[in-house]
């Protein structure tokens, strides 16, 4: 999976990015190499599946989709 992401200069210094389709999916780093790092942890972070995730209505079929 591809994803697009947003770096722009710090006021503190570094970097912030942040992820576009993933709303709230953001991090930093002293350098550009070490945002793009932390970014791809988050990103693997917000896309895992947590159990408790999955409340769903009784009559709910679920199914799983590749990306």
């Amino acid at each position: 999976m591809n994803l697009k992401v947003v770096l722009e200069p710090s006021e503190e210094g570094g970097c912030t990015v942040y992820v576009p389709a993933l709303p709230g999916c953001i991090s930093e780093g002293k350098t550009k190499a070490q945002a793009l790092k932390n970014i791809k942890e988050a990103i693997a972070l917000y896309l895992e599946q947590v159990d408790d995730d999955m409340i769903a209505n009784p009559k709910a079929i679920i199914e799983k989709v590749a990306v």
